[in-house]
């Protein structure tokens, strides 16, 4: 793994005695803001060589090779510091191993998570946690905390130049919603255990998976496991790329655990997400680009299996502290400087064959009828203004409709794009600003179609069934917006942005934006076609 050693102030510098490892508390607090700063702008360069071979593979799909390309697009973008890589900036989650020998004299959980609101608030980052106040109502904190963190106590390396060599090794993780709902944890039994049944279980999963968490993913399997809780931390970790780096093998115990790695099985992960014909987005073989496959002990009654992704924003960061200093991974500033790079972004610029051009400000009856028939499959790019709203706003709307009271005039004008993005830069028209998961908003498809609202949306992933039946009744139309592209739909497609509703609520605030060439794909049609359902 390749680090970089922090130039931090001389007071934040570690010291070191024969046995000890001093590191001031200040220290904990600015390589977690170091590293979360990072992670919402960079990434590695392996999670690059990814995209990059999945976009130049002609083996590809052009849909698989043109969203890599946009995914590398919005890297170069996101790398000049002002956009997030996505517009879901993440909980902030700490994963940390000290040494005995490490002093820090203070509340390292505490200092950690200061660092990290220190990244969420000083930054163009998007506060997405909420806090209850009762079992039903909750609130923005306004800060994204808390922090997850979690540390745990290690032996010191012995070496036979010195008795010991104590370090503070951290794990950096800013994870998103989509990709976290994608967890899922199956109490088994012995009988999933053999070959045929355990490929069945693979394959029923992997294609569960679908898109709303922003393919290529990187897809971790846990076998067993002293509990569930052992069973899906060694999950977590495995997603984030514990097992995929080059670190220290202490660290790879999962509450003093060791799990086996099972690497032919990692390989067959890879050939199943392959032949789901989900592929990165919009059909192809570029559904997952790593795999990661555990074997842990288990109680004979007890059978735990887990199955989970990080997204296309693998925003995962190894640190470490020793007597040479703070030492960070290291992340490509400049990605598009990286050999091959910039030809494979340059896919994100062409506009795929076949597609509609279609402007929105002709109305929005216009637009149904010129995308009435049209096979699932097809893409659009679309100029003009769509109405923004999400989760809250659409269970405020629930709220009126419970009451009798009539939706807004604005709801019955326009096509809805889910989504909540991030904080806007200054000078700028809009914040990151990506797509939210749609599945989240098909218990409202009867409610909402049958008033003559929500009849165009877009977002992200596959739909229910009922909201592919609601279509067909009542002749509406689901559309894919690249997941992944935050920065990219900022920069580049968004010219207009106000919010005209409930600004309460922060990033789930409505609003209108003109959008302008925005590259998206009909998914449902109005005969109640949908693209995923009628895969090979």
């Amino acid at each position: 793994m390749d680090f970089e050693t922090l130039s931090l102030d001389p007071s934040l510098a570690p010291s070191y005695a024969p046995g000890t490892l001093t590191v001031p508390e200040g220290t904990l607090r600015e390589l977690s803001r170091i590293a979360f700063e990072r992670i919402a702008f960079t990434f590695p360069k392996t999670h690059l060589d990814h995209l990059r071979h999945i976009a130049l593979n002609p083996v590809n799909s052009a849909n698989d090779r043109m969203v890599s390309g946009c995914l590398l697009e919005n890297a170069i973008i996101a790398s000049g510091g002002v956009y997030p890589l996505c517009q879901d900036t993440g909980t902030a989650q700490v994963f940390a191993w000290k040494d005995e020998g490490v002093v820090t004299g203070a509340d390292d959980r505490a200092a950690l998570a200061a660092g990290a609101e220190d990244a969420y608030t000083g930054r163009n980052l998007r506060y997405s946690t909420t806090v209850p106040r009762d079992l039903f109502t909750e609130e923005d904190p306004r800060n994204n905390m808390p922090a997850q963190v979690l540390i745990e106590s290690t032996a010191a390396s012995m070496s036979r130049e010195r008795a010991s060599e104590p370090s503070y090794r951290f794990l950096f993780c800013a994870k998103g919603g989509g990709s976290a709902n994608k967890t899922k944890l199956t109490q088994a039994t012995k009988a999933l255990l053999n070959e045929a049944s355990f490929t069945a279980y693979l394959e029923r999963e992997i294609a569960a998976l679908g898109t709303s968490a922003c393919p290529p993913y990187t897809i971790a399997v846990v076998v067993g496991g002293i509990s569930p809780e052992q069973n899906l931390l060694a999950l977590k970790l495995a997603t984030a790329g514990l097992w995929s780096a080059e670190g220290d093998e202490r660290d790879r115990a999962v509450m003093g655990v060791r799990p086996l790695r099972i690497p032919e099985w990692e390989a067959k992960v890879l050939e199943i997400a392959g032949a789901t014909g989900i592929g990165a987005q919009f059909g192809g073989k570029a559904l997952a680009c790593e795999a990661v496959v555990l074997h842990l002990p288990r109680h004979g009654a007890s059978c735990p299996v887990s199955i989970g992704v990080s997204c296309s924003a693998h925003r995962n960061l190894f640190a470490r502290i020793d007597r040479n200093g703070v030492h960070v991974q290291r992340t490509v500033g400049d990605p598009a400087a990286l050999p091959g790079l910039s030809d494979a972004a340059g896919l994100a610029e062409r506009v795929p064959p076949g597609a509609l051009i279609a402007d929105l400000d002709r109305g929005l009856n216009a637009f149904r009828a010129a995308l009435s028939g049209i096979k699932p499959g097809t893409p659009v790019i679309l100029s003009g203004t769509l109405l923004v709203a999400r989760d809250a706003a659409h269970a405020r709307w629930k709220s009126l409709l419970d009451k009798g009271e009539t939706l807004p005039e604005y709801a019955y004008r326009y096509a809805i794009l889910y989504a909540g993005p991030a904080k806007t830069p200054e000078g700028e028209v809009s914040g990151s600003f990506g797509p939210t998961t749609a599945g989240r908003m098909d218990d409202y498809a009867e409610l909402l179609m049958s008033r003559g609202v929500a009849l165009v949306t877009l977002a992200k992933g596959n739909r229910s069934a009922a909201w592919a039946a609601s279509c067909a009744a009542y002749g509406g139309f689901y559309l894919g917006t690249m997941g992944g592209t935050a920065a990219l739909i900022a920069k580049r497609h968004i010219v207009r942005s106000e919010i005209v509703d409930y600004p309460e609520l922060g990033m789930e605030a409505v609003r209108l934006v003109t959008v302008r060439d925005l590259p998206v794909f009909v998914l449902i049609n109005d005969r109640g076609e949908d693209f995923y359902r009628d895969l090979p």
